[in-house]
């Protein structure tokens, strides 16, 4: 009963959401010019949970602190050319504040700076630039989340088993500091305990990860472990790895919650998802832009993540981060 109505209560927040803040979430379009704040997520794909209860926590926090926010973005995480362009056409509407999920730790620096030139506060969330161009930054410890899952997938796979790695799009902060993670924490003593056959990139497509997992499981019948390292990877590889009937041969390790995570810990397809807070990072970057604006100083902020098995899925806090849009 407790997972049916979390259910009911996820739908019925996803339809608030659509209505309120969907006509705005167009690439390049602002609802007025006078906005304070913009908040560029690395998605505004509406099938993507995550960000959907990141914006519900930067909605939270905009209606706590009287702060206008506009959400733009792309509709392809992989569209990293696609952001440049609307963090570009964000600095010309001149807002007070840009909050940013950068889709490469590189590439969105020259225009991230001429965002801190033209006078605008920059905070950055979920995954960090290279440099010292955002005043604030709010995210889960990604490396720590990294080996958070690879000690997970250990307590499944033995020592010498092959496992893959399905990333999501090459360059970002946040898959570089989680596959690094995960990929020391399959060490002992600098020992290789678990040999990985390789890093596969899904470009944050569920599609693309399930064609992945559907190939890789085909060519690789040794294969013994799969770890997502975001939403769409993990639940692309774990609908390729229910299809092919592989359930008890393939442990999978997941990140973030979304139902699709959810259902695939209770029917035993993924072991274990290491969850992150995405309404709190949504609600603290907008507080920190507003008190930053003040004066005070935040430079980084680890909002954390936990390990949730099926084991321990129905516990009282794991079932509010399994269910985060009822958190606030």
């Amino acid at each position: 009963m407790v997972k049916r109505l979390a259910g009911f209560i996820v739908l019925a927040a996803l339809l608030s959401y659509a209505l309120y803040i969907g006509p705005s979430m167009v690439s390049g379009q602002l609802e007025t010019p006078n906005n304070r704040i913009v908040y560029i997520p690395k998605t505004i794909d509406q099938r993507v949970e995550f960000w959907q209860v990141m914006n519900q926590g930067v909605l939270a926090a905009a209606k706590e602190f009287n702060a206008q926010v506009t959400v733009i973005g792309t509709e392809k995480e992989s569209d990293i050319d696609g952001q440049i362009r609307v963090l570009e056409e964000a600095i010309l509407q001149k807002p007070k504040a840009i909050i940013l999920a950068a889709t490469d730790y590189n590439r969105l620096v020259p225009a991230a700076q001429k965002a801190v030139q033209a006078g605008i506060l920059l905070i950055t969330v979920d995954s960090a630039l290279n440099g010292d161009t955002a005043a604030s930054f709010i995210a889960t410890d990604n490396y720590t989340a990294g080996q958070k899952a690879g000690q997970a997938l250990r307590k499944w796979v033995p020592d010498g088993g092959n496992v893959a790695i399905i990333n999501f799009v090459e360059g970002s902060a946040t898959a570089m500091e989680r596959e690094q993670g995960v990929r020391d924490s399959l060490k002992t003593n600098g020992r290789d305990m678990l040999h990985v056959v390789d890093t596969f990139y899904s470009g944050a497509s569920e599609e693309k990860a399930y064609e992945l997992t559907i190939r890789l499981l085909k060519e690789q019948p040794g294969l013994d472990g799969i770890i997502g390292l975001n939403e769409p990877s993990a639940v692309g590889a774990g609908r390729a790895i229910k299809d092919l009937g592989m359930s008890h041969q393939i442990k999978l390790i997941g990140f973030d919650s979304s139902m699709d995570e959810v259902a695939f810990l209770e029917d035993g397809t993924m072991q274990a998802t290491v969850v992150q807070k995405p309404f709190t990072m949504g609600y603290l970057a907008v507080q920190t832009a507003i008190q930053t604006r003040k004066g005070k100083e935040v430079r980084r902020i680890d909002t954390g993540s936990e390990v949730i098995t099926k084991q321990d899925m129905y516990t009282n806090e794991n079932q509010k981060l399994l269910f985060p849009f009822v958190e606030k």
